[in-house]
């Protein structure tokens, strides 16, 4: 994953506080993140990034895509994230025998009344792992697909909304081909991020080591916030600060992306476009709302253009499709991006 540091800020009057306890909104927020990335790291050596992404993403109310190497805990990522917040949570194994009623529920029949009844699936929880989701066919995909965008299901022509929170977290494998499905663009827009894994480095590797290296002494992750907390915690991102320049700057780099596609654009230097088409109006949407919730959970009450950068590739990456000859030529949806970070001008002010 390409990340950049880059300086930037945004100032204006009267950025909003509110007050969720005794502390302003800013405090609290970074102390609920400390403390949830606290007991995540009982478990999870390293991937400080990836952990701070998820709890942005919950509180932006996102799902996620983790993409990476098997075997880089993307798996147990999500199952400490889960016990940190003390919240309902499912893992759902995709597999390409699996049924759409495997995941959402089924009509039951129940002969002792003569009549149906409802029978949920495991996508009635608050934290839904989707583990391997790309193993699955399309008609379980799609599946997903009302779950993730209305918060609700339809079993036998019955809607029937699920819980507050409710978030999907998906993993999936980027080498493996044999029995998986590509995930279809309308369901890659409706994640908020899509999340890369890279390797740990060697004295992160060490650390795993030392402590996963006992069968009998194996780390334990408690319960250090719930449900209630994370919904109330949402209304002081949403006081979070946003100029009309940071929203403007939004604008331009989403944009951007289109404009490679039609074959112009500073980012394309003359060459053939590298796109078949750019970012939707969702990216636009996630990367204020990620930007929002990453200064809570930094302890600031505006957002600036270099959190906007710092967030662009992870809210981008999945939403533009790459043509043929970017692919043959190696070229990664993340080069793209960081192009068009250089290429964009950031607000003065």
């Amino acid at each position: 994953m390409e990340g950049q540091t880059l300086n930037g800020a945004v100032s204006g009057a009267g950025h909003a506080m509110v007050e969720l306890g005794a502390s302003p909104a800013p405090a609290r927020g970074a102390e609920w993140a400390g403390r949830v990335r606290a007991e995540v790291q009982q478990a999870v050596v390293g991937q400080d990034i990836v952990i701070e992404r998820a709890l942005v993403a919950l509180l932006a109310d996102g799902h996620v895509l983790i993409e990476g190497m098997p075997g880089l805990a993307k798996t147990l990522l999500v199952k400490s994230l889960a016990s940190a917040l003390g919240v309902e949570f499912e893992r759902v194994q995709f597999t390409p025998d699996l049924l759409p009623a495997d995941v959402v529920g089924t009509m039951v029949f129940q002969p002792q009344r003569g009549e149906f009844t409802t029978h949920k699936g495991p996508i009635f929880a608050n934290l839904v792992l989707a583990d391997e989701i790309n193993r699955a066919p399309a008609k379980v995909q799609s599946a997903l697909l009302e779950a993730m965008q209305e918060r609700q299901v339809t079993i036998g022509g019955t809607s029937h909304m699920l819980p507050r929170p409710f978030l999907v977290m998906a993993t999936q494998n980027p080498v493996e081909q044999e029995g998986t499905y590509p995930l279809p663009e309308a369901q890659t827009d409706r994640f908020l991020f899509k999340l890369v894994v890279d390797y740990p480095a060697e004295h992160e590797e060490h650390g795993m080591l030392r402590r996963w290296g006992r069968l009998t002494e194996q780390p334990r992750v408690t319960a250090v916030s719930s449900a209630d907390e994370l919904l109330a915690l949402r209304a002081g991102v949403d006081a979070v600060y946003v100029s009309d320049d940071l929203q403007r700057y939004v604008l331009a780099l989403v944009r951007a992306t289109r404009e490679l596609a039609r074959g112009r654009g500073s980012a394309a230097n003359g060459r053939p476009a590298p796109l078949v088409y750019g970012a939707s109006p969702r990216a636009t949407l996630a990367l204020v709302q990620a930007s929002r919730a990453l200064a809570f959970v930094r302890a600031q009450d505006f957002a600036t253009p270099a959190m906007v950068q710092e967030l662009f590739a992870d809210a981008v990456r999945h939403r533009i499709g790459l043509t043929y000859e970017a692919e043959a030529e190696q070229i990664t949806p993340d080069a793209i991006l960081k192009r068009v970070v250089e290429t964009t001008p950031v607000p003065s002010r």
